[in-house]
């Protein structure tokens, strides 16, 4: 069987690709339904893009490489294609846009997309090997138990990473690159859970709050911060595991907006006999403050405390200091930090520089977004480059 493109993974990415690549195009995946990932994302209403995005927003040992495809195709084309669709959709916080009702929508408008562009969809299709004969890639797929050779003039990489691997996710397209040559950076978990050996939070689960957090690299995230049996989650959390790193501390901001020490200098005015617990708890969860005050060694009136005792309970809620000693794994992570080196691709077509014909895009490539939107918009951006490429467009 010959083809023009042979597209692997049939995720946001790879459906986005076959709807634009042209004539000729199969798209294969080993699953029984595509998008299965845009199907659970965003609470089961895909967080499809998120109208900020740029390339501050990314991750990658080669922060430029994005620019020219995030530019090229950008978040108002994808909105204005799923207003064209009439896809009832609504914006949350921080540029996030989400689908009304639900994330089958969109899968609903790419396979549409796909079937109208005349793309063939091969679900439930395993690769078996992958090769080059110097002039096409030549590809084994299997299907109920039946093989097929497939002759590609162009093949796609659009597997995905190593995140969520009960929905099958395999580095599947790491191994492929580094047969053909292209280097692959260290991948870890992203916008993944952090955990703590000693189960220390597992009194606090449960218990969310507004904070600001950091790692030691990064930037700071201004979000919910919410307590598991084993650690940390919530939005912020999420954020800043893209940026940890094993040993390394984390920061948290527990009273963020005005300056720590002038929001408890004004409680102190009229405190009278109020405890410190007491008083503490009208700015953070009580259950937080019980657990802060015992580990801290503090009790008492409020109004007592000196105005070095607030410096330093400012200085401590203001910058409380954490040693996570792991993450949930790629188990529960939504990305894969790292993949396949971006030196080893043009910027602007996505194309392997020493392997004419090899794309990659999407999640298997070295570029992870930041939590809301950011990684849908990469795969949509990538794939279209890859496309217009292919097509000739």
């Amino acid at each position: 069987m010959q083809v023009n493109t042979l597209i692997i993974g049939a995720g946001a990415a790879g459906l986005y690709c076959a709807a634009h690549a042209g004539p000729g195009t199969l798209l294969v995946d080993h699953a029984r339904a595509p998008g299965e990932k845009i199907r659970i994302s965003g609470g089961g209403r895909c967080n499809f893009t998120n109208i900020h995005a740029a390339p501050q927003n990314y991750i990658s040992q080669n922060p430029h490489f994005v620019k020219s495809a995030l530019s090229r195709h950008s978040a108002a084309d994808f909105l204005a294609l799923v207003e064209a669709h009439r896809i009832p959709w609504h914006e949350k916080t921080l540029g996030q846009l989400f689908c009304d009702r639900s994330a089958k929508d969109i899968i609903a408008m790419l396979t549409s997309m796909v079937e109208r562009a005349g793309a063939a969809l091969w679900l439930e299709t395993s690769v078996v090997d992958v090769a080059h004969d110097g002039t096409h890639f030549r590809v084994t797929l299997e299907q109920a138990g039946e093989r097929t050779q497939v002759t590609a003039q162009n093949l796609v990489l659009a597997s995905g990473g190593k995140s969520i691997p009960k929905m099958g996710a395999t580095g599947f397209a790491y191994r492929v690159a580094e047969d053909f040559g292209l280097p692959v950076t260290e991948t870890t978990p992203g916008l993944v859970p952090l955990t703590f050996s000693d189960n220390q939070m597992a009194p606090l689960a449960g218990v969310a709050t507004p904070v600001i957090a950091r790692a030691a690299r990064g930037p700071a995230f201004p979000e919910a911060l919410l307590f598991t049996h084993r650690g940390l989650s919530g939005p912020t959390i999420l954020q800043i595991s893209s940026y940890w790193q094993a040993g390394e501390d984390i920061a948290i901001n527990l009273l963020p907006g005005a300056p720590v020490i002038d929001q408890l200098r004004a409680q102190r005015k009229g405190a009278g006999a109020k405890s410190i617990a007491s008083v503490l708890g009208g700015l953070l969860p009580r259950k937080l403050v019980d657990v802060l005050l015992e580990d801290w060694g503090l009790g008492g009136n409020y109004a007592d405390l000196s105005d070095k005792a607030l410096q330093d309970m400012a200085q401590r809620l203001g910058d409380w200091q954490l040693r996570p000693t792991g993450s949930e794994g790629y188990r529960t992570a939504e990305v894969t930090i790292g993949g396949i080196d971006t030196n080893a691709l043009s910027s602007r077509t996505m194309e392997a520089k020493a392997v004419p014909g090899l794309y990659c895009i999407g999640e298997c490539v070295d570029v992870t977004g930041w939590l809301g939107g950011y990684n849908f918009q990469w795969a949509w951006s990538s794939a279209h480059a890859a496309a217009m490429a292919i097509s000739g467009r």
